[in-house]
Parts: C-alpha cells; structure tokens; sequence
C-alpha cells in the first residue's frame, strides 16, 4: 500500500484513541469527536478505524457479543473481556513467549501473530454481585 494522504479527522480519530484507556466502541469515541468535530460522520468513524487497524496502527478487540472495541496500543499485550458489563480491560500480565511459534508447530500453517482474549467478570462486577448477595 502507498503512503497514506493525510486526513485531519483520521488524526483526531487516533489521537482520541490515544488519550483513552477504555477501549471504547466506534459509537463512543464518535460521541467523544463529536463535541470538537461536529460535522464528523458515524462511517468516517467506522472507516477510519478500520483502515487504522489494517495498517496495525491500532487494534480492533471483538467481544463476544460481536461488538468491537478499539485499543491505541499495539504492542502484545491481552484483554479481559467482561461478559457482565461488556468492558475491555488490559490484562496486567507478561505476553506469553514463543506462542506463535508454538501454534504453528500444529502443522496448519504459518502463524503470523495473535490476539488472545479472556472473557469472564471483571473485579467491578465480582465486587457489586457480592455486595447484593451479603
């Protein structure tokens, strides 16, 4: 692919990732946008985010839910996705080494990279399940 022209709202879309840590959705960083670029579309959103995780620049993170939230960090790292509010937290763990070399030893073919997923209850949930049970 070429270079990349320069778009002033594609930056606006990354940088809001960016400043972010909670994995929002295509709907909530656009609601977010909205308040700076007024005349920005929902698909602008949606399409910029989807060329920016093509091009690796960011992440696309699919809950089970098929909902897909977006991550500004892009080195190995995994997410815990919770099925009792639907966030997406970082999970505060060293990445697993040699995982990819370890999944093409399967002889299914080359293994390029990964993206693991948990899926669970996050400490929030756990903690407010616990507080109705007492």
């Amino acid at each position: 692919m070429g270079e990349l022209k320069y778009s002033r709202q594609r930056e606006a879309i990354l940088e809001a990732l960016i400043l972010r840590h909670d994995h929002p959705t295509a709907d909530t960083l656009y609601r977010a946008l909205r308040k700076d670029l007024p005349h920005i579309s929902l698909g602008t959103v949606y399409r910029n985010l989807n060329l920016l995780s093509e091009l690796g620049k960011i992440r696309k993170i699919r809950s089970d839910s098929g909902i897909e939230h977006y991550d500004a960090e892009t080195h190995e790292h995994y997410h815990l996705v919770c099925r009792s509010c639907g966030r997406v937290l970082d999970l505060p763990m060293e990445a697993i080494r040699d995982l990819d070399r370890l999944a093409e030893q399967g002889g299914v073919g080359t293994v390029e990279g990964h993206a693991l997923v948990f899926y669970g209850c996050c400490t929030e949930c756990l903690d407010s399940t616990q507080d109705t049970l007492a």
